[in-house]
């Protein structure tokens, strides 16, 4: 049974940083290109934030997150990372991890609030 589990989400004050983990299980991380997503809670659309690419490790961000959010991988603890600093208020939401090609295999999220 693949699963993802995210966890590091809390309340942070506007510029301080977080780091999301997503930690995989029932499948390898390595090889695959692996997406975080985001979404406001009531909310059915997610929102596009990272991927990281599966054959090279290349990555691409949203443009709202752009310069502030790093997203990386380790293949030996079977985990990727969303590093966020200078987080802002619009950055409060649930964030997901996922395998970029179907099946996607979400995860519950993780929430991140930003207080002004």
């Amino acid at each position: 049974q693949v699963q993802l589990v995210e966890s590091g989400g809390g309340v942070v004050q506007a510029g301080d940083s977080l780091r999301l983990s997503c930690k995989a299980s029932g499948r390898s991380v390595t090889g695959y290109s692996m997406d975080w997503f985001r979404r406001l809670p009531g909310k059915e659309e997610r929102e596009f934030v990272a991927q990281i690419g599966g054959s090279d490790d290349t990555t691409h961000y949203a443009d709202s997150v752009k310069g502030r959010f790093t997203i990386s991988r380790d293949n030996a603890d079977n985990t990727v990372y969303l590093q966020m600093n200078n987080l802002e208020p619009d950055d409060t939401d649930i964030y997901y991890c996922c395998y970029a090609i179907p099946p996607n295999f979400w995860g519950e999220g993780t929430q991140v609030a930003v207080a002004s």
